[in-house]
């Protein structure tokens, strides 16, 4: 599966605008002149119809993307409840273990998971892991031990879900219902007497609770576009730590920020879909790429003031894949 870009929604829609009613007006004073025929008029007809639909397929790319995600609101005011205080943790060794038994950086430096040679008896301890976890108090735990639960808790049900359904060339490709697209919403754990989907946990859990956009660096969908899944479990004490170093590893990957032969900026759909978390606009996004770039990308990213384009490669971070 081949990366999926898109143009800027909002410089690209008014260029494409220009463009449309420039044509539309020299047509329409060219059949002025003349009696336009049926065919004539048909074909106008049809080239309106076209170019509206392109305008509004171009327009709608990452955006309407954006708007199909959910917003980073809090879900249940329980799930806001910490103890400043406690020195409770979480075993995640279980997790730690099938982590550095099943995921390899490839050349690319892609953390890539070999879901094909997972053997029965470390499936088993990863759904043990997983009833561990949705068994857990999470209410009695401090604030970084909590995000550490949370993004691990969602990265490994992500890994289990795959392996559910797996072999599959794509986490979009699970659908559990009709109509759905991809398995987002399904309800698949329970935490506190509470059901959720992998939704509730990243949009209505971590991001309304931290409101911090290094989240989206430790959160993986399974996904080659994505932010790597991590070597390790992440740990309250290590969760901060790892952040700006998934922050930094992400930046600089090709996945993230790109620039073609031309100069065009082309950068992670995740600066698009959740632009609110950095900053809101073109600004905002090109000050995160700046604060996380290395020396030769950070020089390139000087005096920039927009994005040119958006891609996310949806492919799935499989060993065997190509």
């Amino acid at each position: 599966m081949s990366p999926n870009v898109c143009p800027d929604p909002n410089r690209t829609s008014r260029k494409f605008a220009h463009l449309v009613l420039k044509c539309i007006l020299v047509n329409d004073a060219m059949l002025r002149k003349r009696k336009p025929t049926l065919g004539e008029v048909a074909v106008d007809r049809i080239a309106r119809l076209v170019a509206l639909c392109c305008l509004a397929a171009t327009a709608a790319c990452t955006f309407l993307e954006r708007l199909a995600l959910p917003t980073a609101e809090l879900g249940d005011r329980h799930w806001a409840i910490a103890d400043a205080a406690s020195l409770e943790t979480v075993d995640h060794g279980a997790w730690d273990t099938f982590l550095a038994t099943y995921v390899d950086t490839d050349p690319a430096g892609v953390n890539r998971v070999d879901y094909a040679a997972v053997a029965v008896d470390d499936r088993a301890a990863l759904d043990a892991y997983l009833d561990l976890l949705q068994a857990t108090p999470v209410s009695r735990l401090s604030r970084d031990e909590q995000l550490a639960f949370w993004v691990n808790l969602y990265n490994a049900r992500t890994v289990a879900l795959i392996l559910d359904h797996y072999p599959v060339d794509s986490i979009r490709d699970i659908r559990l219902r009709l109509f759905s697209f991809g398995p987002w919403e399904e309800p698949l754990m329970t935490v506190a007497d509470r059901t959720l989907s992998l939704n509730d946990v990243e949009h209505r859990i971590i991001r309304p609770i931290w409101r911090d956009q290094r989240v989206h660096y430790v959160l993986s969908c399974a996904a080659r576009g994505c932010p790597n899944l991590g070597l390790r479990a992440y740990t309250g004490e290590s969760i901060d730590r790892a952040m700006d170093e998934a922050a930094r590893a992400y930046v600089n990957d090709p996945r993230s920020v790109s620039f073609d032969g031309n100069g065009r900026l082309t950068v992670s759909k995740i600066y698009g879909w959740f632009r609110e978390d950095f900053g809101g606009d073109h600004p905002g996004v090109l000050a995160e790429l700046r604060r996380h770039a290395a020396a030769p990308l950070r020089d390139r990213l000087e005096g920039r003031e927009r994005v040119d384009a958006y891609a996310y490669d949806w492919s799935l971070n499989d060993t065997g894949a190509p």
